[in-house]
């Protein structure tokens, strides 16, 4: 994809990634291992997959 994207007309793009993308809403007491246990064990295929875990504020 990215290869293609300079012969439509845009220029400076070395990567393009795509995937899936998960929203949990969490209790404040969940803390960032157990949400990184449940991305690696039940949302991601660690061995295809990346995965990050990020906290937003609503």
């Amino acid at each position: 994809m990215a290869n293609a994207l300079p012969r439509l007309g845009f220029d400076g793009i070395t990567s393009v990634r795509q995937g899936k993308h998960f929203e949990l809403e969490v209790a404040d007491d969940v803390d960032d291992a157990t949400l990184a246990k449940i991305a690696e064990t039940f949302l991601a295929n660690p061995v295809i997959e990346d995965w990050v875990v990020r906290r937003v504020d609503a």
